[in-house]
């Protein structure tokens, strides 16, 4: 159990979150719950107005094994919640749908608290639960914490491009790392910053890393443990504090195996008659960088978007108290608590299921993504000659028209790639030098013809009623990704 608490970490915080202080009518709003306290506060319409007197809905017993083809004739658990709320069941519709305090429900805060404490254990003990509307609502309150205009910001070579465009209208720029098929290369992040002073004289060094370390968008790396460690390590060095946006954890799968040597009877669930548990969970997964922080300095942005829905728009921050008091502090004046339809109805199911029941759950999910992985390689396999990438590729494996799979036809491959480790994205990365109608592009004198030919390849997709996003490299290369 993690004994030391977080040190302090209030050089960080910008002018605006600084200058925060708490919202007069939110301040009040603990005190209107105590016994036979009378209110005269407040806008808060009476629950008799609301025009819903319960909600009944169904979930997956928490002891289904969860596999893609049998969710529809899954056992199922009825739920209801009242209107009112009873003194052994404080959850109810007059609660979750009247304005309350920031901090969103305690029972699921203090639910999410014990998870975490049990299945992703932070190396420090003051670390706190704040709900949040999603992870995109999570990282612009991180922007709004930590980045002053103009700042600089540690991303990923290739970055989630909502996240920048939190910051990219406050005039901050990104700082790209470079990253390999594993994530970005802890290496490199120690270059940038160690050589901070003498390429960007007189420039604030940047003191945020915003990173996606599980399956992720859009390359599908995972990170491993190994690297985390020393990229951690990096960050307590130059003072930089890591904000882990990590909505696919649970999704990590096991390496992928071609079709000829596969098992069929592979699964990630427990053995029959073994019993879901922490553990058993924990040793399938790549601890988080929360798990190495025995400062304070991540901000671990969680969501129930990718395991339970992108509808219910709940997530929570794991962070030290002072980022959490002022993360409070500004939602009580932008989005105020997460809805209340959402915190009730994730509550209530949590309750019924409880930790093993949602621990089991993740398994299951597990196994949907480690199958739809394995689908998605296994057509590629099947299309083209695949084989293991040569060196001086990146990729595990190349891909050549049929036919064409010899040693010698090696350099003519069409595109590379490596089966993701986790989350929901495939990264292909083509190869240029091999295709001619880049060559007629490149000839012709045009500035840009990687871009001219990614429209191209898209619109074709399009007509063939497929999607794929297209991220260019650089425009001075002979490989477009």
């Amino acid at each position: 159990m993690a004994s030391k608490s977080s040190i302090n970490l209030s050089h960080h915080l910008n002018t605006l979150s600084r200058s925060r202080v708490p919202s007069p009518l939110k301040d009040i709003i603990k005190y209107m719950n105590e016994p036979g306290m009378i209110s005269l506060a407040g806008g808060l319409p009476h629950p008799s107005a609301f025009p819903y007197s319960s909600l009944q809905f169904q979930v997956y017993s928490p002891e289904v094994d969860v596999v893609l083809e049998s969710t529809d004739s899954a056992p199922l658990v009825d739920i209801s919640l009242g209107k009112y709320s009873s003194p052994d069941h404080t959850n109810s519709l007059s609660v979750a749908l009247q304005y309350g305090v920031s901090t969103g429900s305690k029972s699921l805060s203090a639910f999410l608290y014990d998870f975490v404490k049990r299945v992703l254990q932070p190396a420090y003990s003051d670390y706190e639960i704040l709900l949040h509307f999603g992870n995109t609502d999570a990282w612009n309150k991180v922007v709004n914490l930590l980045c002053e205009p103009g700042d600089y910001i540690l991303v990923e070579e290739y970055t989630y491009p909502s996240a920048q465009a939190v910051w990219a209208p406050m005039g901050c720029r990104g700082v790209p790392i470079s990253m390999d098929k594993d994530g970005i290369l802890p290496e490199a992040l120690g270059r940038v910053l160690g050589e901070w002073e003498q390429v960007h004289p007189g420039t604030k060094r940047p003191h945020l890393l915003y990173i996606v370390p599980t399956g992720q968008n859009p390359t599908g790396s995972t990170l491993s443990f190994e690297r985390k460690k020393e990229i951690y390590e990096i960050c307590v060095k130059y003072d930089v504090v890591i904000c882990e946006d990590d909505p696919y954890y649970f999704l990590q799968i096991p390496d992928y195996v071609p079709p000829s040597d596969r098992n069929p009877e592979g699964s990630l669930l427990p053995a029959e008659g073994e019993r879901v548990t922490d553990d058993n969970l924990a040793n399938t997964l790549v601890p988080t960088f929360v798990s190495l922080d025995y400062q304070g300095r991540v901000i671990r942005l969680d969501t129930f978007s990718k395991t339970m829905g992108p509808g219910n728009r709940l997530g929570y921050f794991v962070c030290n108290p002072l980022f959490s008091e002022r993360l409070l502090r500004a939602t009580e004046v932008t989005t105020q608590a997460p809805g209340g339809w959402s915190q009730s109805i994730i509550e209530e199911h949590l309750t019924t299921w409880k930790h093993e029941g949602l621990l089991r759950w993740f398994y299951g999910l597990r196994n949907i993504y480690a199958t739809r992985r394995d689908w998605l390689c296994d057509m590629i396999f099947s299309a083209f000659d695949v084989r293991t990438s040569p060196n001086g590729i990146a990729d595990d494996y190349i891909a050549l028209p049929k036919g064409h799979g010899s040693e010698r036809d090696a350099e003519k491959y069409i595109f590379s790639f490596s089966a993701p480790r986790g989350g929901m994205f495939l990264w292909i990365r083509l190869n240029l030098k091999s295709n001619p109608s880049y060559h007629t592009l490149k000839a012709s004198g045009e500035a840009y013809p990687e871009g001219l030919l990614e429209t191209k390849i898209w619109m074709e997709m399009i007509q063939e009623k497929e999607i794929f996003i297209f991220a260019p490299l650089c425009s001075t290369t002979d490989t477009c990704l």
